[in-house]
């Protein structure tokens, strides 16, 4: 079914049944990603993002998007 003119193709305004959960689940995920490492990592991984000419946090989102360090 296509939605009607003017539909900008976002979700639903209903609420899921499943929506609390989910947002539960993806909260926990988000939390126990960006959990502080060891006090040495951190500071490797800031040394490495201060000589790319990059923030520690885009440095740590690029391990964790692609699982590989720069």
């Amino acid at each position: 079914m296509q939605p009607g003119p003017g539909h900008n193709g976002g979700p639903p305004l209903e609420e899921d049944a499943n929506a609390s959960w989910r947002h539960f689940v993806w909260r926990k995920a988000h939390k126990k990603a960006w959990k502080t490492p060891p006090r040495e990592i951190a500071l490797r991984r800031l040394a490495r993002a201060e000589e790319l000419g990059i923030t520690y946090r885009e440095y740590a989102l690029e391990i964790m998007e692609r699982g590989r360090y720069l």
